[in-house]
């Protein structure tokens, strides 16, 4: 498959997109069974995409982990979105065996070596690929969820690819911050704007979870993490050392505290640790703020995540992860 500059102008900012609305608002639902989903996460990244990974793997009879995309992040960590990439698909396979579970190794994917140039040009990858061939198994009435914690490239690329996929895919995404927020330079987002105007922009069921001022409240200390994972199995020892060094190395105070962001993306999909509402879709513009436009479709909005009762839920499913071979 493959796509050139402008071969896939499926949807104009100017001009709202067509939607079904009804159809829209019931794949908008969060699912109340058992559902297919791909994970597309730049794992390297930080800590909090191997709690979610972990806890994906972790909720087998609910969430049916289909395929796991490498996603392009450059910082500190990584010197260009690739190589951001290429260590996300080493860290991927790290937490699985860890986990014991070499047997998912097979669907992981690597995303793509850099972010969209413009609007209307996807960037191909083994994950766009595959999120642009697999969704069409899947209908509107029974949709691929894509959880997504990460610059949002390979779904962008994936649409942009096949737009006949909008309407078979749920986009479960972190990224941006809250509508209230007095700015939206946040990781995922900045580093590819094109990419997230494309998802937000064409019509494609989306629940945003924002980060500061909504996801910001899901952190963790380390007292907490030392009585909840330490010593407990192979996987748990290696989030709590990993999360304190990181954390003890960024923060000069004593008393720090940390957002584990992405479980809560996998949450939305469990019910009942987040509070939502429906939004004409917002428009990440280019200077870091949100544009607000009300003939726009809908979204939904997550402002409110339970966090104690889902740290409880992580906490006894990392402790207990030798029992995942008894629901295979």
């Amino acid at each position: 498959m493959s796509a050139g500059p402008g071969m896939y102008p499926f949807f104009r900012l100017d001009d709202p997109v067509r939607v079904d609305q009804a159809a829209l608002l019931r794949r908008l639902a969060c699912p109340d069974g058992p559902v297919d989903v791909v994970l597309d996460t730049d794992t390297y990244n930080e800590i909090d995409d191997q709690y979610a990974l972990a806890y994906l793997v972790l909720n087998p009879l609910r969430l049916r982990m289909q395929a796991v995309y490498a996603a392009p992040f450059c910082n500190a960590k990584a010197s260009s979105p690739a190589e951001g990439m290429r260590k996300s698909r080493a860290e991927i396979a790290h937490i699985l065996s860890l986990m014991g579970r070499a047997d998912l190794l097979d669907r992981v994917r690597e995303g793509s070596p850099g972010y969209l140039p413009d609007e209307r040009t996807p960037v191909d990858s083994p994950a766009a690929r595959d999120l642009a061939e697999r969704a069409m198994r899947y209908t509107p009435e029974n949709p691929l969820y894509v959880i997504a914690i990460a610059a949002i490239t390979n779904v962008a690329s994936a649409l942009l690819l096949n737009p006949g996929i909008r309407d078979r895919i749920v986009v479960v995404w972190l990224g941006g911050h809250a509508l209230h927020w007095p700015h939206n330079h946040e990781f995922n987002m900045f580093q590819d704007v094109a990419a997230a105007r494309v998802v937000l922009g064409c019509g494609a069921a989306v629940v945003l979870l924002p980060c500061q001022g909504v996801v910001s409240a899901f952190s963790t200390t380390e007292s907490e993490l030392r009585e909840n994972l330490k010593g407990q199995n192979a996987l748990c020892d290696y989030l709590y050392t990993y999360t304190v060094s990181e954390c003890r190395r960024a923060n000069a105070a004593r008393n720090w505290s940390k957002p584990i962001w992405d479980v809560t993306a996998v949450a939305w999909l469990l019910g009942g640790y987040t509070e939502d509402r429906l939004i004409p879709s917002p428009i990440p513009e280019y200077d870091h703020r949100w544009g607000q436009d009300c003939r726009r479709h809908m979204i939904r909005y997550v402002y409110h995540i339970h966090r104690d009762k889902l740290f409880d839920d992580l906490f006894d499913k990392l402790r207990s992860f030798r029992s995942l071979n008894d629901h295979r």
